[in-house]
């Protein structure tokens, strides 16, 4: 049970972290490349949603994703599902990646954003001019210079995601946990502290081996 869990935890931190970093870099890609005045509107955007509570956000997911509700009736609108049929998708792995990567998806765009906002237009014309098609210009000069930013997002969202206590608890009811959730029942329900604590420190020591490997990896790319 504890080692599905763990596992459970690791594919749905790493799968939420990769999806967020595929849609952040295109956001923060498409922020960049438009006007002063367009990027702070966009920007506000991404984090006005910080202002409500991080609670009423999740449980406002709850409503979208449960049967008859919103997304529900799309999926019967679009022909996805049978009239007698449902999603099934709250209280799955599914929904609570779905509230993870919106949750943590600003915390992906911005370091991604301030990377690709230093880089000077004339780069772009000059690989224009080049011969560079736009997604050879994308893949030789975006990717390379958002490096920093991706990995800097890649930690703020990953380490986190990892520890998820509150989105398992409302999105998956109790019935998809994660190993923030057992270490939680272990202090709080069980009274087993020893397990506890011995979660909590392979926890911590998965996220510190993850968190050096990515280091390297920054330290890699860097001009020596």
């Amino acid at each position: 049970m504890y080692l599905n869990t763990l596992l459970r935890s690791v594919v749905l931190s790493v799968g939420t972290t990769l999806v967020c970093a595929v849609l952040g870099l295109t956001l923060a890609y498409f922020i960049s490349r438009q006007g002063p005045r367009t990027q702070r509107l966009l920007l506000a955007a991404v984090i006005i949603p910080f202002w409500t509570s991080f609670i009423v956000r999740i449980y406002s997911w709850v409503d979208v994703l449960q049967n008859d509700g919103p997304l529900d009736s799309l999926a019967h609108t679009l022909g996805i599902v049978g009239p007698r049929s449902h999603i099934n998708l709250l209280y799955t792995p599914a929904s609570i990646g779905i509230g993870i990567v919106y949750s943590y998806l600003p915390l992906m765009i911005l370091p991604i954003y301030v990377s690709l906002e230093r880089i000077d237009p004339a780069i772009y014309n000059a690989g224009a001019d080049l011969g560079a098609t736009p997604w050879r210009q994308f893949r030789r000069i975006v990717l390379p210079l958002a490096r920093p930013g991706l990995i800097a997002g890649s930690i703020i969202v990953g380490v986190p995601a990892m520890g998820e206590y509150v989105i398992p608890e409302i999105l998956g009811g109790g019935k998809t946990l994660m190993v923030g959730n057992i270490i939680a029942n272990q202090f709080q329900e069980t009274g087993n502290y020893p397990f506890g604590s011995a979660l909590s420190v392979t926890l911590m020591a998965l996220l510190v081996v993850v968190l050096f490997v990515l280091r390297r990896y920054q330290l890699s790319g860097e001009p020596s």
